[in-house]
């Protein structure tokens, strides 16, 4: 049975400034650490801007214990009025469908609007996944708000 997560926050800074981020590489590496560590398959590194395409990636527990490795199949879904999305619409072996939309609104008062969407599958393991995502997309949101009230500053170094 597919499961789905849906959290969502307001970040400090403009939607301009969020959508800028949410297409590195950087960004993500940093909003998943220390939960997850992501590591390309193959050598190469990930692009600095995400380009619609798939790429591969060992998936690392607390940078420590490997958990099979994760498509990534980036797309930009058509803006739904000033509403814009970035999918990834990945796969692997543990995990058959993990449909990843991210969405960014204009929030009040200059702020954003942001919004984390994963429809998963695993099989028996669908339940424990989903709570897993639960908890790391409430990761993932404390990070990105943190970076935006500091003007995203550790992306800079």
């Amino acid at each position: 049975m597919p499961a789905t997560v849906t959290l969502s926050t307001t970040l400090q800074c403009t939607p301009d400034a969020a959508w800028e981020r949410v297409r590195t590489s950087a960004l993500l590496m940093h909003v998943a650490a220390p939960l997850i560590r992501f590591v390309p398959k193959g050598g190469a590194p990930f692009p600095a801007i995400w380009e619609p395409g798939e790429y591969r990636a060992w998936m690392w527990l607390f940078g420590l214990l490997p958990i099979g490795w994760q498509a990534v199949v980036i797309s930009e879904p058509p803006p739904d009025g000033a509403t814009r999305f970035i999918r990834d619409n990945g796969f692997g072996p543990l995990i058959s469908r993990w449909d990843h939309w991210i969405a960014i609104a204009t929030g009040e008062d200059g702020t954003t609007r942001y919004v984390d969407r994963v429809d998963i599958e695993a099989g028996a393991l669908t339940g424990l996944v989903a709570a897993f995502a639960r908890v790391f997309y409430a990761h993932r949101q404390r990070r990105w708000r943190a970076l935006a009230r500091t003007g995203f500053a550790a992306l800079k170094a």
